[in-house]
């Protein structure tokens, strides 16, 4: 049976629904510009101008049926309902210029009661490729009797938002209307836009339903207990959900609900960024036909990539599905959470490779949201520089993060689920001083955790932030467990500590009136140094 996007004022002829991989592949080799095959067999890409998602330029259409429930602010900006029709209209306009059009119909959600039918209408063999990896795809049943879908993206991302509308602030606009269920793009190639806009969406929804989404990965051990890892990027959420010692339930988007852990996506989005068969080779070893690279550089010859080759971005990414992994879970359903643990990358190199929260001061760091990346040097900036992304997501997060702290709160101590706060990144000094932990050692910490053999050990109590550092962990030297003890310069721990903190704090008062009082108290204080 044909099918056609007449019900979008859409009538291109030639649509392509679901098409097969080597459809997909020859079309963007042929067609677009700069596509080519790697020495692996993944299709290489380029996202033009934009390499990364515009949170500046994502809107939300203010409706009195949800305008109350969001959190209106620098991450959920308000677009009036004209400005996105004009947009809308753009978009279509755009896309009925194009000789041919791609539809995925699919599903976000493993869970079959809280899932979603999406359907996604671009214009690159590319965007279609990626977000068939990403999203779970029917069965020829399921696709069969796919109906009406619950929301639809319109990709319209090769032509720019006119930067003299109403409320625009550039030529790129991601437009959510959560009341029409529709997102437009316009002005960005970068196919992330669209799987974080339904991750957004899914953000929205599940609180409704009781159910907290989380931005984390998650795996599942052969007894069956749950580890969720929270982080942003360049944490090591990805690479060390990959355990060759567990299943894969997903690396980016889950929902935990009075059931247990699902993932939202059929894919990864992995970083390439300096990527090794050594390091990380579940990730490396799924780069094969079918995935998709996106900006990296390859020899012209032999189209071997060059992982380390930054020079059109540092967010180079691998998108491949979620059965590219050897040791995966599918169907991606996993029971309630055992372990919840918080990546961070601190390159102040003052919190512990190590330490356990209790569920309050877990629900105070999830809010928080906290990393520190090293500092460039364009601007002549030496130190590092403090990010705070609350829940670990926060330009996904359409409630207030309370909402999904008080979520998180409740499913930690209902399922007396342990928490865990992990630094994979600086030990005996800042950067510039001290050293990235090793990849090994953070490894051995998190088989520690799954393995229980944190349970029972001696622990020191933080002075400052209140938490449990352990004094020894199989497989780490007893020396980085205590970050004072790993610094040659005390007086220079204690100073940065200080600093540390008072950017915890300085973060926190934006939300002191919203959160509990108890979550409030769990925070780091800045007395008595150790």
């Amino acid at each position: 049976m044909d099918f056609n996007l007449t019900q979008y004022g859409i009538d291109v002829k030639e649509i392509l629904r679901n098409s097969s991989v080597p459809v997909l592949y020859e079309i963007g080799l042929r067609y677009e510009k700069g596509t080519a095959i790697s020495d692996t067999g993944a299709l290489l890409v380029y996202s033009g101008e934009k390499t990364g998602r515009s949170p500046k330029d994502k809107r939300i259409v203010r409706h009195p049926d949800s305008e109350n429930n969001l959190d209106w602010g620098k991450i959920n900006i308000e677009l009036d309902e004209h400005t996105y029709k004009v947009n809308h209209e753009r978009a279509i306009d755009y896309l009925n210029t194009r000789e041919r059009l791609f539809v995925v119909d699919a599903f976000a959600g493993w869970d079959e009661k809280y899932r979603l039918k999406v359907r996604i209408v671009c214009h690159r063999a590319y965007h279609a490729l990626f977000m068939q990896n990403m999203l779970i795809m029917p069965t020829e049943e399921e696709l069969e009797n796919f109906g009406t879908p619950d929301y639809v993206i319109f990709n319209g991302g090769g032509f720019p938002a006119n930067r003299y509308t109403s409320e625009m602030t550039s030529k790129t606009s991601v437009d959510v209307n959560l009341e029409e269920k529709e997102i437009v793009i316009l002005g960005t190639e970068y196919a992330g836009e669209m799987k974080k806009g339904i991750f957004s969406i899914m953000n929205y929804l599940m609180p409704l339903q009781d159910v907290l989404p989380m931005h984390c990965s998650a795996n599942v051990g052969d007894e069956g207990d749950v580890s969720v890892l929270f982080g942003l990027s360049g944490t090591g959420k990805t690479t060390l959900s990959a355990d060759p010692k567990r299943k894969l339930i997903g690396d980016d988007e889950h929902c935990w609900t009075d059931t247990g852990v699902f993932n939202i996506e059929g894919g990864c989005y992995a970083k390439a960024i300096d990527l090794s068969a050594e390091n990380e080779p579940d990730i490396y070893n799924a780069i094969r036909y079918g995935t998709v690279l996106e900006n990296v550089i390859y020899d012209p010859e032999t189209r071997k990539v060059d992982y380390t080759d930054t020079s059109i971005t540092q967010n180079t990414r691998a998108s491949y599905p979620l059965n590219f992994i050897d040791n995966v879970q599918i169907p991606s359903i996993a029971g309630h959470a055992n372990h919840v643990i918080f990546l961070t990358c601190d390159a102040f190199g003052v919190l512990p490779p190590i330490c356990q929260l209790t569920p309050e001061q877990a629900s105070y760091h999830f809010i928080s949201g906290y990393t520190a990346k090293v500092a460039g040097t364009e601007m002549g900036v030496t130190e590092p520089q403090a990010t705070f992304s609350a829940c670990f997501g926060a330009a996904f997060m359409m409630w207030h993060p309370n909402r999904y702290a008080e979520l998180l709160a409740d499913k930690i101590k209902k399922h007396n689920a342990k928490a865990w706060l992990v630094n994979t990144g600086w030990t005996g000094g800042a950067h510039g001083v001290g050293s990235r932990i090793k990849l090994k050692y953070t490894r051995a910490i998190i088989d520690a955790i799954h393995n229980g053999d944190l349970e029972g050990v001696e622990t020191r109590t933080d002075p400052n932030f209140g938490f449990e550092i352990p004094l020894s962990c199989p497989g780490v030297p007893s020396e980085i467990l205590i970050p004072k003890d790993s610094w040659q310069d005390k007086d220079a721990f204690d100073t940065t500590k200080e600093k540390l903190v008072g950017l915890f704090q300085d973060n926190f008062k934006s939300f002191e009136a919203s959160v509990n009082s108890e979550i409030v108290a769990a925070g780091p204080k800045a007395h008595k140094l150790a």
